[in-house]
């Protein structure tokens, strides 16, 4: 989640890295690939019953927080 905020601070801020539109976008959509897989495995795991039920909610809660981060930073200021 601290990458999201750290990416979205370098996104908004007139950043000297000067990184393309492009570029950032597809950084983004890479990052919004990781918590997609952990709230399927979190479901998997809650639905087969292999960790405490407040764990995989935790876990499924925790990662729909980061993917809707990831939407708020594709969408342009």
């Amino acid at each position: 989640m601290l990458s999201y905020v750290v990416f979205g601070v370098f996104r908004r801020s007139g950043s000297p890295l000067e990184t393309s539109l492009g570029i950032q976008g597809l950084a983004v959509w890479l990052l919004l690939i990781l918590p997609v897989v952990g709230t399927v495995l979190g479901v998997m795991s809650w639905n087969r019953k292999e960790v405490k039920a407040w764990w995989a909610i935790g876990v499924i809660v925790l990662n729909i927080a980061m993917i809707l981060t990831g939407i708020l930073l594709l969408v342009p200021t």
